[in-house]
């Protein structure tokens, strides 16, 4: 569980720090600020303030709060999972990566009221109209790495014998 707490704290202090340098010494918080090309045309910081969950879904209704409990839900019954099955160091550390990403998106919809989501990656011809955040991308990490490592695949069930 230790290995969980660290990887979550630093991600958290990763991402406050990531949006604290954007949304206040860059400025894209302002109106009118709009974006900062970074690597042209792949990476450019482009502010959104999400107030919704993912690509803004549901952002027409006052879902603060609620987006907020399920968020400390969700990654209280990561930890209660963690501890009733255990795993790797790599599961300990998918599970920090999904509750310090989690955790980095509620401190913004307690102090901001929404999320501040500010990176954004066209590539090839597509132009990408949505943004996002390191927490996006650890809760994304975690999320895969707790699907695929949180079972130990090694062992089959074992039949009963009549």
């Amino acid at each position: 569980m230790r290995l969980t707490f660290w990887t979550g704290l630093w991600v958290l202090l990763l991402d406050q720090a990531s949006k604290y340098y954007v949304v206040h010494w860059l400025g894209l918080g302002n109106p009118g600020r709009g974006k900062i090309e970074v690597f042209p045309p792949y990476l450019e910081f482009q502010m959104a303030w999400n107030r919704g969950v993912n690509f803004g879904l549901f952002s027409g209704f006052d879902m603060r709060w609620v987006l907020i409990g399920l968020a400390v839900v969700i990654s209280a019954a990561v930890l209660w999972w963690l501890r009733k099955n255990g795993g790797s160091k790599w599961v300990y550390m998918s599970a920090g990566f999904l509750i310090g990403g989690a955790i980095g998106n509620v401190v913004d919809r307690i102090f901001y009221g929404a999320v501040a989501d500010f990176l954004n990656m066209s590539c090839c011809g597509f132009n990408n109209p949505y943004s996002f955040n390191i927490a996006d991308v650890a809760i994304f990490i975690g999320a895969v790495g707790l699907a695929f490592l949180g079972e130990d695949h090694k062992s089959s069930p074992k039949k009963k014998s009549a």
